[in-house]
């Protein structure tokens, strides 16, 4: 079975950064408006520095060549998650588990698209959060537009 291009990358990423000291986040190949873009999140403990994304993009472009999966002009992208990063690998939830996350889900449900829990459960179809003491609410993976960590903790709304 072929592999896809971000799973082909994900295998040159991975031994990069963990040289460098860095958790490999994530990797998607997507393509925006005309321009494909490669992007390669990265993480580590203390914190992604630019110095940490410079050098992860520079260790990695000689491989890349090397190694020539993408057949299409693009762009590379070598970046942090952010606050509020998107979880979508399992080792994304399992770093979660226990803690406030946020769901969009594709359509309404009960009126709401929005909503906020704790992540209590997942599996590779959905997740499960509870959404105060008495509520728990299990999401299909595939029926959320995505799904992030809350790392503001409730402040503010997410249906304001």
């Amino acid at each position: 079975m072929k592999k896809n291009t971000a799973s082909v990358v994900w295998d040159i990423a991975q031994p990069i950064a963990d040289e460098l000291g860095l958790i490999l986040w994530d990797v998607k190949f997507v393509k925006e408006g005309a321009r494909w873009y490669l992007r390669i999140t990265i993480d580590k403990e203390d914190g992604v520095s630019i110095d940490d994304c410079v050098n992860m993009h520079h260790a990695i472009d000689g491989p890349l060549d090397e190694a020539d999966p993408i057949e299409q002009a693009y762009n590379l992208q070598v970046q942090s998650p952010g606050i509020e990063r998107e979880l979508c690998r399992d080792f994304h939830f399992e770093c979660y588990l226990g803690e406030k996350i946020q769901v969009r889900l594709i359509k309404a449900f009960e009126g709401k698209r929005e909503y906020k829990g704790i992540l209590i459960d997942y599996d590779n179809d959905s997740v499960t959060i509870a959404i105060d003491e008495e509520t728990e609410m299990n999401i299909l993976k595939k029926e959320a537009s995505w799904i992030k960590a809350d790392d503001f903790g409730g402040i503010g709304s997410i249906d304001e």
